[in-house]
């Protein structure tokens, strides 16, 4: 029988994940890739930028959480090997986006905060430096590269935790400026009054104006992207807490508000709220980040913000209870994770979503020491 107390089952769930994490770590020795999805019970690389897909922090991330919650040096020894390879991607810079936030924050950021390992502060701080370079004057931070210079996305507000970090370790002030900039710019046009947020908005490069909103990874334009949704809850609840600026925690529960009106009674949010319902597309990445963006704002917001912290427990409960594969042949765990609406990457495994799960335990455990 499932514990009715959020920490009891944290606990449990702690416990399994020891057991299941170093099957998977042992699976990924000897690549020359950084995991990102699963193919027949082995890990498969991410698509198109080998060394620098966006997602290859989320490896050694999830080593660090491991490593905070049990002690275990192996985690450390895993997540400091994904460091080294990450290396060869500065080597390639001009192939990084704005997602070095999510390739060194959590990754090198992380080991500098738990260990004070100074080689992994010059990497984070380099990577802050790198994002800070794609600011563009107008108020945002230019998401992808080649012919898309006013190309913006919510996914951004994650990567906004790097330049604030980099702010507190350089005492630099713009890199938290940069970050607000971009913050400001996301309020004004991508969170809509209804409290849903579009995933890109294209600017002119040179004035500023917003100039299109294109449909990106969900149903269509105008529609409501569940993980975008959750990049904005979490995104500004972290803006907040570095900045304690009100605007970005009231911005923060409009799209919570907007996120829990939409999602169903089985607490497993749809890959787009207001696509048509057959066929179902599930993603588990959008209910997993979303977990640990509202429990971020329940700290902010204590007794207030419990219900939120209770949406949190309901969701991860669900994703486990139902999507989670515990079997020591699968390396990975959240069976139900969806890349983009219109493409084929629908109910599988991705390292990200692995990610949050994770640290959404770490955060039922009170663990303080690993935040964005």
């Amino acid at each position: 029988m499932a514990a009715s107390n959020p920490a009891v089952w944290a606990e449990q769930t702690l416990l399994r994940l020891k057991q299941k994490i170093p099957g998977a770590i042992e699976k990924a020795q000897g690549l020359d890739f950084l995991p990102y999805t699963v193919e027949n019970g082995q890990w498969k690389p991410g698509p198109m930028d080998g060394i620098c897909w966006w997602t290859n922090g989320f490896w050694p991330a999830l080593m660090w959480q491991m490593y905070d919650m049990t002690g275990e040096v192996a985690y450390l020894r895993e997540a400091r090997r994904a460091q080294d390879m990450l290396d060869r991607a500065f080597a390639d810079f001009s192939r990084l986006h704005h997602d070095v936030g999510f390739m060194w924050r959590i990754s090198s950021g992380f080991d500098y905060d738990l260990t004070g390992d100074q080689k992994n502060r010059e990497r984070a701080v380099f990577a802050a430096n790198l994002l800070a370079g794609r600011y563009n004057p107008n108020g945002f931070i230019r998401a992808w590269n080649d012919d898309k210079a006013g190309w913006a996305i919510i996914d951004c507000m994650m990567n906004l935790s790097l330049l604030y970090w980099a702010t507190k370790q350089t005492g630099d002030p713009r890199f938290s400026l940069i970050a607000q900039r971009h913050a400001d710019t996301v309020i004004r046009h991508f969170i809509r009054p209804d409290g849903t947020s579009e995933h890109i908005v294209v600017f002119d490069p040179v004035t500023g104006e917003a100039v299109d909103k294109p449909g990106g990874q969900g149903y269509a334009a105008g529609t409501v992207w569940s993980r975008g949704q959750a990049w904005a809850i979490y995104g500004f609840a972290i803006s907040y807490r570095h900045t304690g600026r009100q605007e970005y925690l009231r911005t923060a529960r409009r799209v919570a508000d907007a996120f829990l009106a939409r999602i169903g009674g089985d607490w497993l949010p749809d890959c787009d709220f207001v696509a048509p319902k057959d066929p179902v597309l599930k993603d588990d990445c959008a209910g997993a980040i979303a977990a640990c963006g509202l429990m971020e704002m329940a700290d902010a917001l204590g007794e207030t913000g419990e219900a939120y912290r209770s949406a949190a427990v309901s969701m991860l409960r669900a994703l486990e209870e139902k999507h989670v594969d515990w079997s020591a042949d699968q390396p990975a765990l959240l069976t139900h994770c969806t890349g983009s609406y219109h493409t084929a990457d629908h109910h599988i495994a991705m390292v990200y979503g692995d990610y949050f799960f994770v640290e959404g335990v770490s955060r039922l455990l009170g663990r303080q020491n690993l935040r964005w």
